[in-house]
This record gives C-alpha cells, structure tokens and sequence, in this order.
C-alpha cells in the first residue's frame, strides 16, 4: 500500500459537482420540475493519514479500554452464546430503529423461533431478523484475515434484505443517482445528494482497502469507515443499516470485539441530531470532532453492554431461587442458561440447547412454567411454544434507558 497522504483536518473530504436534472412531464404531482443541484464525491481515503486532535485521541483511548472490558467478561450463570445473542440483537434492532422500523423483542423473538419460510407472514420483523443476519455476516468477514473487497459489502447488503421486498435489489451497487430528504421524484433542493452511480464502484472499492488498514486506531478506523460508507450511500436502500455494520467487521477484524458486541446504534440512535449532524461533520473535514462523538457512543456502548449482561444474569439467579436452586447437570438449569439467546422455545429446541432427552427437556419445562418463567404459546397437545416474557421485558426496558438517557 503507497505511504498514506496528509490532509489538514478541516479540509472537506470530497467535493461538490453541479448537475442538471431534467424535468419529467409524466411523473406526479410535485415531481415534474427540472433543474439544477450538486451532488458530493468524497474523496478516496484508503492511503490518507488522519491525525486526530487530542480530545479524539482521549476518546477513542476511552473507547478502547471499554471494549477489551467488555471483551474479557465472562458470563456466570448464562451461556456466553446466549449473552451474545441478546446483544446482536438488541444491535439489529436498534440499527433498523433508526430507519424507522420499531419493534419491540418479543414480537422479534417470536418471529426468530418460526422458520425461515414463516417469516413472510410478519414483514416488519423479518426485516430486522435480516438485519441480524447482516451483522452476523459483517462479524464472520471479520474474522477473515483476508483482504476485505466489495463482494464482502455486497453480502452484508444481501443478508440484510433477504427478507424484505426490495430483495431484488440486495448486493447490487446502485445504478442511478441517491439523495437523501427532500422530493421522492428528483433530488433538487434535498439535504444530501451522493456521488452519480458512476462514482460508486471505485469509491467502494477505495473504502474495502481503507478497512484493511492496520496503522490507525481501530475505534477512528471505524467511526472513518461508516461516515465514508455513508457519503457514498452505494445501495438503493438499507444504506444505514449496512453501513453500521461494518463497524463491527472492522472492530472484529482489528481484534477488539469478541464474543459480546456493543450496541453502538442503540447509543447513537438515542441522540439523532448529533448522530446526523456528526456525519454531516465528517464529510466537511472535521474528522476529529466526529471520531471523538463516535467514540464516546461506543465506550458507552460497550458499559451498557456490561449492565445488560448483569442484568440478564441477576434475572437468572432469581429465577433459580424460584426453581429451589437445582443441580448443576439438571434441565431446567441449562434452560435457564439458554433462555436469554432463544426466549422462545419448543422441546426440541430446548433438547438442542440441552442434550437432554425428550422426558427430561418436558419435565424442566414444566417446572419452568410452574415457576411463571415460561408461558404458554398455544394449547396444541403437540407442538407446544413457550416464551419467557420476563427476559423480553427486561431487553425492552433496557433498551429503553438507554434510548432517554
């Protein structure tokens, strides 16, 4: 890679281009203008050096030191798996928030436990199972000490959409000019038009080289590669979300996440302004200012994570005190293990989570329902669902606290 370039930190990262949009006679109602707008191309950052001011620096020592916290604990009575799965997706969730697609975890965890073919009759939640999906795949990419290339961006975008109507156009780099704001119909006079499709192909491979990078601070590295991800809003739709989650390629690939995964949208979602304003920030050269605010959002991210995972395990203590305290090899304590990563569960499920029998599995369910941990789905004689809506209280709840902090 050639040596990375300097550039003033207030230079803007890119520049404006004026375009002409045509006026169309057949589209509708407030559509049909023509006329002229500017569009932003940032510039490629995969060889330019970023020298951080030192209330970034803070920031982002900060930031670092929360992660590898956050890295090292180690559940007690959860499974680390179960833990970890509750954070993705509280993650997910409050990344398609942020788009504008609310729903709340029980209503995710029933959709999660039906298959793949069931998810179509509840679209709202298969599309945040699909953002779950994207973020499971950005942090497998970064487990790959292989180059990061397009295809890799590409198949985030495509599990994120799998279940949504825009499917078609998963992992397809977008072809005709974005914008963001303003008329559906053309981009005149909206808040934020993108580089022409023309543009897109080299700037996203541009940014894959920058995610390789190893000569800056991951949590800077990261906070750089979602704004610039932003700016090129390369896909017709589900840009957000995409772009959020390689953050996590990025922090897994340079080691500072493992298992757990900080809800770093949850965080930036409970401030929008300073979220968009921050980006904004960015594109106009003021890196330091938005890598600083990025990197407060995610050691907060990360200390939240912590107080999720005590919580979920203070819940799970009350509940074995409820149980008479049973023996470490018995059902019903390696239920309660596994309850925070599937809340929703049948006895197959549970002897999978288990290896227990199908006698032994019914047994702990039942004592688990006696105890008001479980509750009953339906009354089929056979086929029969639990859920554990105290643990889909308390997710809710926290994400709540988090959200009007």
């Amino acid at each position: 890679m050639p040596a990375p370039t300097k550039t003033p930190a207030t230079r803007p990262l890119g520049h404006h281009e004026h375009r002409y949009w045509p006026a169309d006679r057949a589209a509708p109602p407030g559509g049909q203008r023509g006329g002229a707008y500017e569009v932003f191309v940032p510039d490629p950052i995969a060889t330019r050096e970023f020298a951080l001011d030192g209330e970034a620096v803070g920031a982002v020592a900060e930031a670092t030191k929360a992660l590898g916290h956050l890295n090292h604990a180690r559940p007690q009575l959860a499974s680390l798996a179960a833990l970890a799965r509750n954070l993705l997706r509280a993650e997910s969730a409050a990344s398609s928030r942020i788009e504008g697609v609310e729903i709340s975890h029980k209503r995710l965890a029933r959709a999660a436990y039906a298959r793949d073919g069931q998810r179509r009759g509840d679209n709202r939640a298969a599309e945040v199972l699909g953002n779950v999906e994207a973020m499971e795949r950005a942090i497998d990419l970064g487990t790959n000490a292989e180059p990061f290339t397009i295809a890799g961006v590409q198949d985030i975008h495509r599990k994120l959409l799998r279940f949504t109507d825009d499917r078609e156009l998963a992992g397809a780099l977008r072809t005709k000019q974005s914008w963001i704001g303003g008329n559906d119909y053309h981009p005149i006079g909206a808040p934020y038009v993108g580089p022409p499709p023309e543009h897109v192909p080299a700037l996203v491979e541009d940014l894959c080289r920058f995610v390789t990078r190893t000569d800056l601070a991951a949590v800077a590295q990261a906070a750089i590669a979602h704004a610039q991800f932003e700016n090129i809003h390369p896909f017709v739709d589900g840009n957000g979300r995409t772009g959020r989650a390689l953050i996590y390629t990025i922090l897994r690939r340079r080691g500072e996440i493992g298992s757990y995964i900080p809800p770093v949208s949850l965080v930036l979602g409970s401030q929008p302004k300073n979220y968009i304003g921050g980006l904004g920030a960015y594109s106009q050269g003021h890196v330091s200012g938005w890598c600083e605010r990025f990197a407060h959002a995610t050691a907060r991210a990360a200390r939240e994570a912590e107080r999720l995972a005590q919580s979920i395990e203070d819940l799970q203590a009350s509940w074995l005190r409820r149980l008479g305290e049973p023996r470490r090899d018995a059902a019903t304590r390696e239920i309660v293990a596994a309850l925070p990563g599937q809340p929703v569960l049948d006895v197959p499920a549970a002897q999978q989570l288990t290896g227990k029998s199908h006698v032994a599995v019914g047994n702990a369910i039942a004592q688990l329902e006696g105890a008001g941990i479980l509750t009953k789905l339906n009354e089929r004689k056979w086929g029969r669902v639990w859920e554990c809506s105290e643990l889909l209280a308390l997710v809710d709840q926290f994400e709540k606290s988090v959200s009007t902090a």
